[in-house]
């Protein structure tokens, strides 16, 4: 089973970077599974129908998120009739949509876990740990892989996580700080791990943004209008294979001009 995990997608820019080198990465690596952080899809913070519907039809077979899944209101209208568009489970059961989500491909079913960390985070949410303890009771004997996109600010936090559900989740990857890390590996009981996979959207920018608007906040400590920055983009992925207990990863990095 081939998997291409994509990290936050962040704007116009970040859609049109999808549509430009997804095409290639597909004839490359040949994917059965794929997955995308699109919490930033629409003007940098957040998802609309519109957005969802245009990403859905470049063949993207999950969209995972974060804190700015909220951002944009009409999302209350949509999540819960779109099971391939999750929230972190952890987030209190009243709130709208799913967590995690069964999907079955060439014969296979693959368990997509979305969880958002604690730390630096600013949200009161349910112990990410915990409640990958409860998914995973519940879905250990129905699926044949696990996917856990881990959204989080401190890399401790998620690289604890991963060593916590070592053996039990088949890949954890990292998103939230757009940054892509150089730790990927594969975890003493054969999880895939990394920390961050990192933006796609543009690369000179400060996490997607204009820098000159994210300098000024600095400068001030007032409140900005962020704007999502354009110019030449970046791609980045994690490339997973797994087939009769050998694993096989690479970390994608595509710059376009």
């Amino acid at each position: 089973m081939r998997f291409i995990l994509i990290g936050d997608v962040i704007g116009r820019t970040g859609r049109n970077t999808l549509k430009e080198v997804l095409p290639e990465v597909k004839k490359k690596y040949k994917p059965d599974f794929i997955v995308i952080n699109g919490e930033n899809l629409a003007g940098g913070y957040g998802i609309t129908k519109k957005v969802f519907k245009e990403i859905d039809k470049l063949g993207i077979d999950v969209i995972t998120s974060g804190n700015h899944i909220w951002d944009k209101k009409e999302i209350y209208q949509f999540i819960d009739e779109e099971p391939k568009l999750l929230r972190p489970a952890n987030y209190p059961p009243m709130v709208p949509g799913r967590g995690y989500g069964i999907y079955e491909k060439n014969g296979k079913y693959i368990a997509v876990i979305n969880l958002m960390g604690r730390v630096f985070m600013g949200i009161p949410l349910d112990c990410p740990f915990r409640k990958f303890d409860e998914i995973y009771n519940e879905i250990k004997d129905k699926v044949d892989y696990i996917i856990v996109d881990f959204h989080g600010e401190a890399t401790s936090e998620k690289n604890a996580f991963g060593y916590y559900v070592d053996g039990r989740a088949t890949v954890v990857y990292g998103t939230h700080t757009h940054i892509p890390t150089a730790d990927e590996r594969i975890l003493p009981k054969n999880t895939v791990y990394i920390t961050d996979v990192g933006l796609t959207g543009a690369f000179q920018s400060v996490i997607g943004i204009e820098p000159k608007n994210s300098i000024k906040g600095f400068l001030t400590g007032l409140p900005q209008k962020y704007d999502v920055a354009k110019g030449e983009k970046i791609f980045n992925a994690l490339f997973v294979e797994i087939d009769n207990f050998q694993i096989e990863m690479e970390r994608i990095q595509i710059k376009i001009l």
